[in-house]
């Protein structure tokens, strides 16, 4: 394993797909077959698709011209123009490229529209930070384990309601459907759903910190479903040392190997260099969740012994439902977590 290099690339092509730079007919095969009710709404969505496909990292004042814009706004204002109904022909599609693949990632990501500037805009709801008001948006993103994008697989977009009262225990014991964090359960079973669509298709659902939810694990789920997160908690474990990171770290070092951190914000692109474990672990329920069953995971720890000075070590604890049992899976595992780093290009 010493020596071994992981370099994810972010710009690539796998096996069978090819990358489309013909966007008009690109839109029509996404989008004709929409269902809006109105064949007119049909065509203005693939003709503002192609539009927007030609510059995709603009806002739609910079992308379209006047005409247009006013044309698009028409459009998104129209009550028969829903998510559901502009994404189906486009999920449909995206099924077709999947089952093209053996596997296929499927990441989740939430994200903050913060619109606090809108004064006059009704219906929004509480930010993360202070008096600040937006909504969120939870998608699922289907991607290549090379990092090639295959198209969104669903979204869901919603409203945070004003901060309750209550103590910390009282929030924790309270029902995962009551959460924000059930999410992450309900895009894994809306990645079953699809499951009998690609049929030959292995997907995995990936997830970071914050999917760190027990019932996630627990969740029922058809063969050829599984899961990666990046564990939180340091879980009580069936095991001689009792909790999650102590029963990983009590085994030997299997490698190591390298990994390409992205530049983002303030943070320059780097090359860390890291020691990797795995190990199977069984976890045991946190106490406000007695009922549940033990879950036996495969963990993947990977920690980086000399970073840069003044850079925080990199360090993940991944958790999955995949069988992990030699140092080639256990690096599959870490290149498939890395590929999250997609999503935060793509949306």
């Amino acid at each position: 394993m010493s020596g071994v290099n992981f370099r994810p690339s972010y710009l690539c092509c796998c096996s069978g797909l090819a990358i489309r730079d013909d966007t008009a007919d690109w839109a029509s095969e996404e989008f004709a077959e929409a269902s809006l009710g109105d064949a007119r709404l049909s065509q203005r969505l693939v003709a503002l698709a192609r539009q927007l496909a030609i510059s995709p990292h603009t806002s739609l004042p910079q992308a379209l011209s006047p005409a247009e814009l006013k044309a698009a706004y028409r459009f998104f204002d129209n009550d028969q123009v829903d998510t559901n109904g502009v994404l189906a022909p486009h999920i449909a599609q995206t099924l077709h490229r999947m089952e093209q693949l053996p596997v296929v990632l499927a990441i989740q990501d939430t994200t903050e529209f913060n619109l606090t500037h809108l004064h006059a805009t009704e219906g929004l709801g509480r930010c993360t930070g202070g008096n600040e008001r937006g909504f969120l948006m939870h998608s699922l993103l289907a991607v290549s384990p090379e990092g090639l994008p295959l198209g969104v697989l669903g979204m869901k977009t919603w409203t945070r309601a004003e901060a309750t009262k209550g103590s910390a225990a009282q929030r924790k014991s309270r029902p995962v459907h009551e959460k924000e964090s059930a999410k992450w359960i309900e895009g894994l079973a809306h990645l079953s759903a699809l499951k009998s669509r690609c049929a030959q298709t292995q997907l995995v659902g990936i997830g970071d910190r914050e999917s760190d939810v027990y019932e996630l694990f627990a969740a029922e789920r058809p063969d050829g479903v599984d899961w990666l997160v990046r564990a939180a908690w340091n879980r009580c474990a069936r095991h001689p040392q009792r909790y999650l990171w102590q029963a990983v770290l009590d085994t030997p070092a299997a490698g190591y190997t390298e990994l390409l951190i992205p530049a983002r914000g303030a943070r320059t692109l780097r090359t860390a260099r890291l020691t990797l474990r795995y190990a199977p672990v069984r976890l045991q329920p946190p106490q406000t969740r007695a009922g549940l069953p033990e879950q036996n995971v495969f963990a993947v720890h990977v920690i980086e012994d000399e970073p840069p000075a003044g850079i925080e070590p990199l360090e993940w604890m991944l958790l999955s439902s995949v069988p992990t049992h030699s140092p080639e899976q256990a690096l599959e595992r870490l290149q498939w977590y890395a590929r999250r780093w997609t999503i935060g290009v793509s949306r």
